[in-house]
């Protein structure tokens, strides 16, 4: 019997039968599988168990620790009783659309058409997973760079089209190389989803990357999706946009999201734009899945947007606490620096502990982090054996942070790790 089927195959439900080979077709549900955050989930749970007594340092989760800012959850607060907002928003409001345009202006020096060049989305993963479906047929290719972000990927494969992936290597600045993308694969290549700051490597764009970007694509004749989630938390110079590069608006599109750079992971907040007809594409799928953030969610953002001191703060906070992370990771052994942008430090994983246990990959040092010292790291093995650390920790403030660090540096420096 395979590791994928159950002992008792007769208890399947009639529908067993029936479920889309997109999801795993008839063996939905029974594969043995486990995906890598819910392994550290249980990693997690088993520490919490195995020593209940001592601090969970958590460096894993990617959600900011904070609430959204008071005036903008102030202002929540009023839209909610607002009539206007009662009802289906479909494609948005006018309002949203306009701050959202006055921010594109203001920090990135990029002008939109509200009505045309922005729409909405549901946080940023909704408009990843929708946008494939404005542009893949059976057998087309979304290239995609590893590791990321998968969701562009697996609607892709929705469709029946294929993912070409583009391996982040430290060899070449966490840049994607090209040189090796056979005419075949040019051919059929729909859609090129980038992420810049980039999670979680921490790499930064540059107006030399995206001009040659915009280059292929009016080359190889593909659309642009630019996921900017982390772009206001840029350390190395100021956030660059894609569309701020001349071409850009002729082949694609920026996805922006609140949740990072304004507090509001749960908010489900963000926007897609650029080029008008892109957006429009998008705006026609969306018309189908879904009804609209609420409009008091909307307007309440805008307060958002309208204030620069809300990201300003956040940005602060978290690059000192990447700061702070690396000058105690530098002294344990990594081999690290303070990235370009977002709130991930991406290292390579230790090899093993002098006169202990070896790891053959990050997902092997990762388990035993969590389990035998709960230190909670993330293991990404997709393009070399590398660690992520999120900084996204809860402390209440820079004493707090302090402390973390202290008993981070004395768990880390007690394991003699070997690199």
């Amino acid at each position: 019997m395979s590791s994928s089927e159950t002992s008792n195959p007769a208890n399947d439900p009639y529908f067993q039968e029936l479920f889309a080979d997109r999801i795993g077709g008839k063996q939905y549900g029974k594969a043995n599988e486990i995906y890598k955050f819910e392994k550290i989930k249980r990693a997690k749970r088993k520490a919490l168990a195995d020593y209940p007594d001592r601090q969970l340092l958590d460096f894993g989760i990617g959600e900011n620790d904070s609430m959204a800012d008071v005036t903008v959850r102030e202002a929540l607060n009023v839209q909610a009783n607002r009539p206007e907002n009662r009802g289906y928003m479909d494609n948005g409001t006018a309002d949203y659309k306009q701050a959202v345009a006055r921010f594109m202006k203001r920090q990135f020096g990029v002008e939109l058409d509200p009505n045309t060049q922005i729409n909405h989305c549901i946080g940023s993963k909704t408009a990843l997973s929708m946008l494939p479906a404005c542009f893949i047929n059976p057998g087309d290719i979304t290239m995609m760079t590893v590791p990321g972000y998968p969701v562009a990927g697996t609607h892709t494969r929705y469709y029946g089209g294929t993912v070409h992936r583009l391996p982040l290597l430290a060899s070449n600045g966490f840049y994607p190389d090209f040189s090796s993308v056979t005419p075949e694969i040019w051919e059929k290549t729909k859609l090129l989803v980038l992420n810049y700051p980039n999670s979680p490597t921490g790499q930064v764009a540059t107006k030399e990357f995206y001009a040659q970007i915009i280059e292929l694509a009016k080359k190889h004749s593909f659309v642009v999706v630019q996921d900017a989630a982390h772009i206001l938390l840029s350390f190395r110079g100021k956030p660059l946009s894609f569309l701020e590069v001349p071409g850009a608006m002729d082949v694609g599109v920026e996805v922006h999201s609140m949740s990072k750079g304004f507090d509001m992971i749960g908010w489900r907040i963000g926007w897609v734009c650029g080029n008008a007809r892109i957006v429009q594409a998008f705006s026609d799928v969306k018309d189908n899945c879904d009804s609209g953030q609420f409009g008091a969610i909307q307007r309440a953002a805008i307060s958002a947007l309208d204030n620069p001191e809300i990201p300003q703060r956040i940005h602060g906070k978290y690059k000192r606490r990447l700061e702070k992370l690396v000058a105690t990771l530098r002294r344990c052994g990594f081999q690290c620096e303070v990235p370009g942008g977002s709130y991930f430090l991406y290292v390579g994983a230790p090899k093993g502990i002098s006169g202990g246990p070896q790891f053959a990959n990050a997902e092997e040092a990762s388990q035993y982090f969590i389990t035998e010292h709960s230190i909670v790291i993330v293991p990404w093995d997709d393009a070399g054996s590398c660690l992520r650390f999120s900084v996204t920790y809860e402390a209440a403030d820079e004493a707090a942070e302090d402390a973390l660090m202290v008993e981070t540096e004395r768990r880390l420096k007690s394991l003699n790790l070997v690199f």
